[in-house]
């Protein structure tokens, strides 16, 4: 059945339009390195060695079409994969999932898009639609089905408010968001206020059934008062109501930007704020610019003893650590950043996320290099910090004198666009 409804989308996207439509097409390959050690006690240690070696190539091919107030876009993934991390996936202990990446999966979304073609040891080949989309935009209203991204909030680092697959604070490349199922309306106001709806549609991992309780219909409203840009959010996210408010404006040349959600969830309510500040300025003739931001997560441990066994029985937080939607077990924490660009062509970002209350953090050096006008270099140095027993550090993994902890780790990727 799903299969049948993926096609009726396709078809619906090729022929809904009639002729003489717009087009755009395009795309990008990547090439993908990633190197990362395991300490000693570490349980991935002990399940694939001292190290892991990744590499992947990736072919994004963007196609779009409309004609009138109507539009059709989609977007193809191809990704060839080998290493040890998809070793890893298979063998390692229960309950550690949550701390890698797994492949893309499309089990819970409205539609299957997604097909493995291949898939053992350490080899994995796989391809699928990011984005099918088919819209329509009027004067004041904007419409879109489809597979697509939505991005809400003002967190630089973390984004609670962005309730459909936010961007790991750790994350590196960030040029695309995995796309959803959802139907998306924007409304905007003669005053320049807008007003935003979504409805994400899934399925119930178990029985495969769209269900009312996997959704996310969610208003967020857009506004201006004076130099003050606000937002307010009502959703109904998994059966939790959330309630979110934030905003941003400028102070002395820098801005501030913050957000404040309550989740009401079948056990608690959990506050999450994040709230930052970032700055441009020049310095012997180079531009830079900086950001620093709290957030406090209410989902997340209330103490600092961290193990796998603590983090597993709490509900909330492990249906969003398993929905990909948030990515800390601690309460507090500190994320900075500077960007300094050493050339027109070549920028250099140090980066810490930090865990205050442990301590621990993970220090990221990244640059970005452009090597002609249509291939880039993105490389980045990663380093985790702290003791044993610590987020960064690694957590307790419930076996005698064994965390799942990671050490140094490196990322590079070439990109080329056309």
């Amino acid at each position: 059945m799903r299969r049948s409804t993926t096609l009726f989308l396709l078809l619906l996207t090729s022929t809904a339009l009639g002729d003489d439509w717009r087009l755009e097409y395009g795309g990008h390959s990547k090439l993908r390195l990633t190197a990362q050690a395991y300490p000693s006690g570490s349980v991935f240690r002990d399940a694939i060695g001292e190290d892991a070696v990744d590499g992947g190539l990736g072919l994004r091919l963007r196609f779009g079409a409309g004609k009138g107030r109507w539009s059709v876009g989609a977007d193809y993934q191809l990704q060839v994969l080998h290493g040890d991390g998809i070793e890893l996936g298979s063998n390692a202990p229960p309950g550690s999932e949550l701390f890698f990446t797994t492949l893309p999966s499309d089990d819970r979304r409205l539609f299957d898009l997604t097909h493995i073609i291949d898939e053992g040891g350490k080899d994995a080949t796989l391809h699928r639609l990011d984005r099918l989309t088919v819209g329509y935009t009027g004067e004041k209203t904007v419409l879109r089905f489809g597979r697509q991204a939505v991005s809400w909030g003002n967190g630089l680092f973390y984004a609670p408010m962005d309730l459909v697959n936010p961007f790991d604070p750790a994350a590196i490349d960030t040029e695309y968001k995995t796309g959803d199922d959802l139907l998306y309306m924007q409304y905007l106001r003669g005053s320049g206020d807008d007003l935003q709806g979504a409805w994400v549609v899934r399925r119930n991992l178990v029985s495969g059934d769209v269900e009312s309780d996997e959704a996310t219909v969610a208003l967020k409203y857009h506004g201006f008062r004076g130099e003050l840009e606000y937002d307010v959010l009502v959703a109904e996210h998994y059966g939790d109501t959330v309630l979110g408010l934030g905003g941003g404006r400028s102070i002395g040349g820098a801005i501030w930007r913050g957000d404040l959600v309550a989740t009401h969830t079948d056990n608690d309510t959990a506050i999450q704020l994040v709230t930052n500040l970032s700055y441009s300025w020049t310095w012997k003739d180079r531009n830079m610019s900086g950001a620093i931001e709290y957030f406090y997560n209410g989902f997340g441990v209330s103490d600092d003893d961290y193990d796998l066994v603590s983090v597993s029985n709490d509900p909330d937080l492990i249906a969003r650590l398993e929905r990909g939607e948030l990515f800390s077990i601690g309460r507090h924490y500190l994320a900075g950043s500077i960007m300094i660009e050493m050339t027109p062509l070549w920028t250099v970002t140090p980066t810490v996320l930090a865990n205050v209350a442990d301590p621990s953090a993970l220090l990221q050096l990244v640059t970005n290099y452009s090597l002609s006008d249509n291939m880039t270099l993105l490389a980045s140095l990663n380093l985790p910090v702290g003791p044993k027993g610590s987020e960064f550090g690694g957590i307790d993994a419930a076996q005698p004198d064994r965390y799942l902890s990671g050490g140094a780790g490196v990322f590079a990727q070439i990109a080329w666009y056309f």
